[in-house]
């Protein structure tokens, strides 16, 4: 299935984080992988306002007010981050390094989303991990942003919108690449780590 951001966004941005909701209600394990920014459901709250203020320009979203559309659909996904604490739910989150650097936000604002992921990776239900710069991609190269919901959907980023896979082979596709990914990642302490150096990096 095909929906592009025009169409999603019919209505506001508000709307569409609202009509994703019962899928976060209903997950048992979100599986995400990214290559060119920080995970949805680990964004602080400054990151969040300033990255749909950027996508609320960039992909012509239909609303009537710009700063309460925003300001909504920030409500509703700094809500949505409840479910990191609801039990029987497992988040495992792979990033690229490069995430961490990338300067999409102001400088004050990258600081604090770095901080908040300091903070949110200690969750029990959260795995966090980065791939090094450094690490050996042979065979594995970055690949494109994508999410799993338990074992039956993935949803692929693309430029001009977002493709849902639910084909069981195809899934089966995304599912061992995330485990070839997931492996080049390092967690706990080495996460920490890189994390901190792009924190110093801001000065």
């Amino acid at each position: 299935m095909w929906i592009s951001y025009q169409q999603l966004n019919r209505g506001g941005l508000k709307k569409a984080q609202e009509s994703v909701r019962d899928k976060y209600e209903r997950l048992r394990l979100l599986r995400v992988y990214q290559s060119r920014g920080i995970p949805g459901l680990l964004q602080s709250e400054g990151y969040l306002r300033e990255v749909l203020a950027d996508i609320w320009s960039e992909q012509g979203v239909e609303a009537d007010d710009r700063v309460q559309d925003i300001a909504g659909a920030v409500a509703e996904r700094m809500d949505r981050q409840s479910v990191l604490h609801r039990p029987g739910k497992r988040f495992v989150f792979v990033v690229e390094e490069v995430v961490l650097r990338y300067r999409t936000v102001s400088q004050e604002t990258h600081a604090e989303q770095l901080r908040h992921l300091l903070a949110v990776m200690c969750l029990p239900s959260v795995s966090f991990g980065v791939i090094p710069m450094n690490a050996d991609r042979r065979g594995m190269r970055p690949r494109e942003t994508f999410t799993m919901t338990d074992n039956a959907l993935v949803n692929v980023e693309l430029v001009s919108g977002y493709l849902s896979v639910r084909l069981a082979t195809e899934v089966a596709m995304y599912t061992h690449a995330f485990e070839r990914l997931f492996a080049l990642a390092v967690h706990g302490d080495r996460a920490e780590a890189l994390i901190e150096a792009a924190l110093q990096e801001l000065g």
